[in-house]
């Protein structure tokens, strides 16, 4: 079953596979696409990805992985360099604290 630290891989893939930058809208429907499956049986994540999909953006942007949107919730989310270089399952484990 996955839980909330999933989410982070999963925004970093999926901002992988929009080459680098996306909308919330486009993140999440990428996420959606690819793991449904994963999502539909995490138990009450299934009810609560959407709100916690910000959260991992959140920790990504505080952990160098995405650009800051400088205050701009409509700003597209952007992988920095180290988005870009980041092992995923290390990414999915790492505890909830600055590295």
């Amino acid at each position: 079953m996955a839980d909330r630290r999933i989410l982070r891989a999963w925004v970093v893939e999926s901002l992988r596979a929009l080459r680098g930058s996306g909308t919330i809208v486009e993140v999440c429907r990428n996420v959606w696409q690819v793991h449904e499956h994963e999502l539909r049986s995490s138990g009450d994540l299934f009810f609560t990805w959407q709100y916690d999909i910000r959260w991992a953006a959140q920790y990504l942007r505080n952990n160098g992985y995405l650009h800051s949107v400088e205050g701009n919730r409509s700003a597209p989310w952007e992988l920095a360099g180290k988005g870009w270089e980041a092992d995923l399952t290390k990414l999915a484990i790492a505890e909830n604290k600055k590295d």
